[in-house]
């Protein structure tokens, strides 16, 4: 009882913060000198980004999973307090892990680079921050930097986000320069987390993982009640029941604890096979002396890109099946399911968080995994209406129903803001205006704009990124998210090779870009399909109508050459009897398409 009474009163000695910020503004660098200030590892242990603990994390300089650790630190008042530290990803994809970490925190640390100032996801994460409640601190990072404008940066937060900058930490995560200020700052201006240890358990499920000596390890935020070993857990949303072996806290290694107490985020794990029944944002209660009602979870992830992966050797689809169920008990957002394709043979569709999530997966399978993949090209998931009043979700654009049996079809449609220096402005707003986009705000910020678009989810997933960098020498940042479906006049084009339908290649898009994209694809794989024996025609099609179409012409053996001199008619002969057998084998042959020819034919995004 004593115990649990201290714990109660130390409860303003915590602090729980996540670091939020736009990809590559310094966020995992400035944890990397909050982690050695305050003594969580020695020197010799640490390393660039330790709270990256995948190597694709540390290659690309970019943070995928959200990472926790408790920190102690002495402040200046003379009292010990315990940081909960949660860096979070900055791209857009990873939005959904961001908002997990937000709302098992009290307080948010935002860091903006000095030398690039508020950019699209900076806006998009404090918006999150504030409709979790959030005590935001400003933070300035990478003022050591000649090209950093600290006072231009300020006036920016202020105009842009309307928070008051005035008294902003500057730091630089490179140097260490500051991390005592903010850590001062963290401790007396973020709120304390409340809580009643005597009352019933009550945490909040934040993440789950897979290990293989411990099982399934679950990160939790303790809101009421103590966890302890050897106690008897209940998950709420399946009323599944667990004996808690190991009560531990990550410092940033794991380290081994008696009990967690309110307002306190740490990891249990309870010899649990499986992630799938561990769902984020669950709530976990003592099974003997339950929680009268669960905590506010997470809404779940959905799936906007979808992809097929099938490997390059058949016999690697088991291998395949077993990656894919791997990297989902690390990555719950992943979903997938079977699909036998006639040109590519068995494999799953797979549904990602957006492009840079797919192609993380697909690197993660192909490095961790050892697997030789194809991938078709990604697609959204539409919205068909049928005449019967239905309606279907369409992940695929193969499985498209009958067009007699379809009333309107829908697309899914997001709100795109994009932040860009005023030189390249026209430049974006046009690409915008061919990517169906409908402008909706325009705003100036001293020299930069923001520019607020409505564009159908399908325009931006395959080039839209790529080319967004391009025209503005990679200054332009950009943020997106889902604002629902509208109609729109979209057209399932067929590719055919030898007049025989590939539903690999298939694909909707626009009617007014059905031409172009078809001869586009027609053209690609006129050079990558081998010349036969025979004509082999390749069209695109709409429904019976073709709209593009190449020929790859027929290899030809030199039959007249036996003939020297003599009467025209019997090369004629000869050439007549060559084109028989050549129509003859165009019926029966079978055209063989090589796997490099469809990698390369996907990849419809470039030029």
């Amino acid at each position: 009882m004593d115990i649990v009474r201290k714990m109660t009163t130390d409860l303003n000695l915590i602090r729980n913060f996540a670091i939020i910020a736009h990809i590559d503004h310094g966020k995992s660098t400035l944890a990397d000198r909050m982690i050695e200030y305050c003594g969580g590892l020695e020197r010799r242990e640490m390393t660039e980004q330790v709270l990256d603990s995948m190597d694709i994390e540390k290659e690309r300089g970019i943070t995928i999973k959200a990472q926790t650790v408790r920190l102690n630190y002495q402040a200046k008042d003379g009292k010990t307090y315990q940081l909960n530290l949660m860096d979070t990803p900055g791209h857009v994809d990873f939005s959904y892990e961001v908002s997990r970490s937000l709302a098992s925190c009290e307080g948010s640390v935002l860091v903006v680079d000095a030398t690039q100032g508020v950019e699209a996801q900076t806006l998009a994460n404090v918006y999150l921050a504030l409709d979790n409640n959030h005590e935001i601190v400003p933070v300035l990072n990478k003022v050591d930097l000649p090209s950093a404008d600290v006072q231009r940066v300020k006036q920016q937060i202020e105009d842009v986000i309307g928070l008051d900058a005035s008294d902003a930490v500057e730091t630089s995560g490179k140097t260490g320069l500051g991390v005592q200020d903010l850590l001062e700052a963290i401790v007396q201006r973020l709120p304390a987390p409340s809580g009643n240890a005597e009352a019933p358990l009550q945490a909040l499920l934040i993440d789950s993982w897979y290990d293989p000596y411990l099982g399934v390890v679950i990160l939790v935020r303790i809101k009421d009640g103590v966890l302890k070993k050897k106690m008897q857990i209940r998950m709420m949303s399946n009323n599944a029941t667990y004996q808690v072996e190991k009560v531990g806290i990550f410092t940033p290694k794991m380290q081994d604890i008696e009990a967690l107490y309110p307002g306190e985020v740490g990891f249990l794990t309870a010899s649990i096979k499986s992630v799938s029944d561990c769902r984020v944002g669950d709530t976990i209660t003592d099974n003997k002396n339950p929680c009268a009602e669960a905590l506010h979870g997470f809404k779940p992830s959905i799936p906007v890109v979808f992809c097929s992966i099938f490997p390059v050797d058949s016999s690697q689809y088991e291998s395949l099946k077993d990656a894919l169920a791997k990297l989902k008990l690390n990555d719950a957002s992943i979903d997938y399911q079977n699909e036998n394709s006639a040109a590519l043979g068995l494999g799953f569709r797979c549904g990602f968080l957006g492009l840079l999530h797919m192609e993380i997966i697909q690197e993660r399978l192909g490095r961790e995994f050892d697997l030789d993949l194809i991938t078709t090209a990604p697609s959204v998931a539409y919205k068909i209406h049928m005449t019967n009043g239905d309606i279907i979700a369409l992940h695929n654009p193969a499985d498209m129903p009958d067009l007699s049996q379809v009333s309107f079809i829908e697309e899914p449609m997001v709100k795109a803001t994009i932040m860009v220096p005023d030189e390249y402005l026209g430049a974006v707003l046009k690409l915008c205006t061919e990517r169906r986009g409908e402008q909706h705000e325009l705003t100036y910020v001293g020299n930069r704009a923001m520019v607020v678009y409505k564009i159908p989810l399908n325009e931006i997933v395959f080039d839209f990124y790529d080319r967004l960098k391009s025209i503005t020498s990679g200054y332009a940042s950009f943020d997106y998210e889902l604002v629902g479906y509208e109609e729109a006049d979209l057209v399932k084009v067929q590719i055919l090779i030898n007049e025989e339908p590939v539903d690999a290649l298939a694909f909707l898009c626009h009617r007014s870009e059905a031409e172009s994209r078809g001869r586009q694809i027609c053209e690609r794989l006129k050079d990558l399909i081998p010349r036969h024996l025979f004509k082999i025609p390749i069209q695109a099609a709409i429904g019976g109508r073709v709209v593009a179409r190449e020929t790859i012409s027929a290899l030809r053996k030199d039959v007249t050459a036996k003939c020297y001199g003599g009467d025209i008619t019997r090369k004629r002969k000869l050439l007549d009897k060559q084109k028989k057998g050549k129509l003859r084998m165009r019926q029966f042959g079978k055209v063989e398409v090589p796997q490099s020819a469809f990698i390369e034919a996907l990849r419809i995004g470039d030029k």
